[in-house]
């Protein structure tokens, strides 16, 4: 394990980080559990899982830097996406994906 990535080992959502190539460096255990049917994932690049849509917002959040967030339903559960780049010594050096389950009603609070 990727010493730097130790502090996503223990988090209750998955947790996939990858270069600025697309080639995954680390999956907590809660992503290898999720994607275990496919076999170990580290050291393959995720670009050749994705549609040219999903290959497009990767490149450009490479790129630019931007994070991408939506919601999705998977095997009856809904899910929250979060993708970000991170970056080393000030540049973008690939993205970090956090997947967690989220409750059906999800309580919005407007602050400020």
């Amino acid at each position: 394990m990727i010493q730097e990535f130790q502090w996503a080992e223990s988090m209750n959502c998955a947790v996939t980080v990858c270069d600025k190539e697309g080639v995954i460096l680390y999956m907590n255990a809660p992503a290898r559990e999720l994607y275990r049917k496919h076999g170990d994932l580290i050291g393959t690049n995720l670009l050749g899982c994705h549609s040219e849509r999903s290959r497009g917002i990767i490149r450009h959040m490479l790129d630019t830097g931007e994070s991408n967030s939506y919601t999705i339903r998977k095997q009856g559960l809904r899910k929250m996406i979060y993708q970000t780049p991170w970056r080393k010594d000030g540049e973008v050096a690939g993205i970090v994906e956090i997947s967690m389950i989220i409750p059906e009603e999800l309580p919005h609070y407007d602050r400020g």
